[in-house]
């Protein structure tokens, strides 16, 4: 997808959000939000939104000295590992583990702090379980699981990490081999080693990092040796709304490859994309 007028708006709430995680300081926000208006005016159209949102974010955190959302993203792993025996246990408690693990997986999607200030963890996990998907390509992803022994799982955000984790160990033990990945640097509240570590997966699986600080998966700024395991894997999940952007792209995905996006279509413009409302969300195959 490309960048859009209505993004433009976006990028400024999205620096004020990071600002005021970063420092309580108003002069300091005040030009911080100034300082960055020369990368939004440098934004290419023609590329997903989160090309210039990830420039976007490398000045924030070099203006501030710091990462700003490293407090909130420990407090939300926090807060996902003490909901999750209780996920678990409804996961493996139901008729179809890897469904729920599912709806499970999208529902944690809505740990954003690069877009929300505030979520409604317990009501969004009722709304996955309960209603039915936007879109909803469950049977291919299941038959993909079926097919593959190996699997490539792009994480997005810290506390989501968790109800990825559950997903993670009902595919491990269906025999599967997961390789996940995190984001080399910070960026946002996406997942790097150590919130996969205070989640617990690296005793899961395998997790690696993708070379890279970038929003989604951009694929010219990742590691040679993530790029060999993208274009190598047969199945790969994809989650969260920056990995649908930057890899939704017909050139990207080989046809000997099947790639699956779980998330939540969190901004009007990616929802227009779509053609869906607000809030959808999809289990939907590339």
């Amino acid at each position: 997808m490309k960048t859009h007028l209505d993004c433009f708006p976006c990028f400024l709430r999205q620096t004020l959000i990071a600002v005021r995680l970063g420092t309580k300081d108003e002069i300091t926000q005040a030009n911080v939000l100034k300082s960055v208006l020369d990368e939004i005016k440098a934004t290419d159209m023609s590329m997903p939104p989160a090309y210039s949102t990830t420039f976007l974010h490398r000045k924030i955190r070099q203006l501030l000295g710091k990462d700003p959302f490293k407090g909130i993203k420990s407090e939300y792993n926090q807060i996902a590992l003490g909901l999750y025996p209780e996920l678990k246990k409804k996961v493996y408690n139901s008729r179809d583990p890897l469904w729920t693990a599912v709806r499970l997986a999208i529902a944690g999607n809505v740990i954003d702090f690069g877009i929300f200030t505030s979520v409604d963890i317990i009501g969004t996990i009722e709304k996955a379980l309960h209603n039915p998907l936007a879109i909803d390509e469950y049977k291919s992803f299941k038959d993909a699981v079926e097919k593959n022994s190996e699997i490539l799982y792009l994480l997005d955000n810290a506390g989501e990490i968790l109800f990825d984790r559950i997903l993670i160990e009902i595919l491990t033990g269906m025999g599967k081999k997961v390789r996940a990945v995190v984001k080399g640097q910070a960026v946002l509240n996406d997942s790097t080693i150590e919130d996969a570590k205070e989640a617990g997966l690296t005793d899961i699986c395998e997790v690696v990092d993708n070379g890279s600080d970038c929003i989604g998966t951009i694929l010219e700024f990742t590691s040679p040796e993530f790029n060999k395991d993208f274009k190598s894997f047969e199945l790969i999940i994809s989650k969260g709304q920056g990995n649908f952007e930057t890899l939704y792209l017909p050139e990207i995905i080989s046809d000997s490859q099947d790639i699956f996006f779980l998330f939540q279509s969190k901004c009007d413009v990616v929802s227009k994309e779509l053609g869906l409302s607000k809030g959808s969300m999809l289990l939907m195959k590339a």
